[in-house]
């Protein structure tokens, strides 16, 4: 079934209303007709709504509210994932995988060693496809809220941002004790927020690990292994899905 994010202004008792593009991807890419079955949530009150389509004009697709249900699809901590920019269209896949394992903001960072290099211009119009690409996935994988993808941080604004995090962990090639690893890893309990940096192609060079390190972000490994920046941060955000899935303590 076909699943629609909204805001929440756009839901009143009986009814909700679609605008956007989505209108466009209703009445046109999909072909559906009034009387078939959607499912809408806003991401705001965790509810998803099982709605009928109603009517449907070039601005508007209405929907009626059958009923309303609160199924448990997200996870029980907030998980930030840092990327490093990387090479080529990765950022992509790298967005879709994190909100398909419950990731609930993506902060893309211009570190020291990363190729791509973007001006404001470009930066800007990579963040519109970014957010259209999480949103994408977010319906995909029945999410109740569409992940945020912020603006382009330098490392040391992302350093700063993760502040309100009460977990942060930044995977070093250089950093020892798997033990360690599963020890942090292990004791993040439901609640917690959790930061997790991953560079680029060439990670991170010993100035930006003395940075974070300074503002107390973990350095953990990931085994043996040196790991793509696109398998990273899927590795990590996999570990911590699994550890908290379902958990409420």
């Amino acid at each position: 079934m076909h699943h629609f994010f909204v805001k929440q202004e756009q839901i009143t008792e009986h009814g909700i209303c679609i605008t956007g593009g989505d209108v466009n991807h209703i009445r046109n890419v999909l072909r559906m007709k009034p009387g078939e079955q959607i499912t809408v949530s806003s991401g705001e009150n965790r509810k998803e709504y099982r709605c009928e389509l109603v009517q449907m004009d070039e601005s508007c697709v209405t929907a009626k509210i059958l009923w309303a249900d609160q199924p448990d699809a997200e996870l029980p901590s907030e998980i930030c994932l840092f990327q490093g920019l990387p090479k080529g269209d990765k950022m992509e896949l790298i967005i879709q995988k994190a909100v398909e394992l419950g990731a609930c903001r993506i902060v893309p960072m211009a570190t020291r060693r990363a190729v791509v290099r973007l001006d404001q211009k470009k930066a800007e119009s990579k963040q519109k496809r970014w957010s259209a690409v999480s949103e994408s996935a977010a319906k995909q994988s029945k999410r109740m809220r569409v992940p945020e993808v912020t603006r382009v941080m330098t490392f040391a604004e992302a350093v700063e941002y993760a502040r309100r995090y009460d977990r942060r962990l930044i995977p070093y090639e250089l950093a020892g004790g798997m033990e360690r690893t599963r020890s942090l890893l292990s004791a993040v309990r439901p609640g917690e927020s959790v930061a997790v940096f991953i560079g680029p192609e060439g990670g991170f060079d010993e100035q930006e690990i003395a940075l974070a390190r300074a503002a107390g972000i973990e350095p953990v490994t990931l085994g043996r292994r040196i790991l793509r920046t696109e398998t990273a941060g899927m590795t990590v955000l996999s570990v911590l899905m699994f550890l908290l899935e379902g958990r409420e303590s």
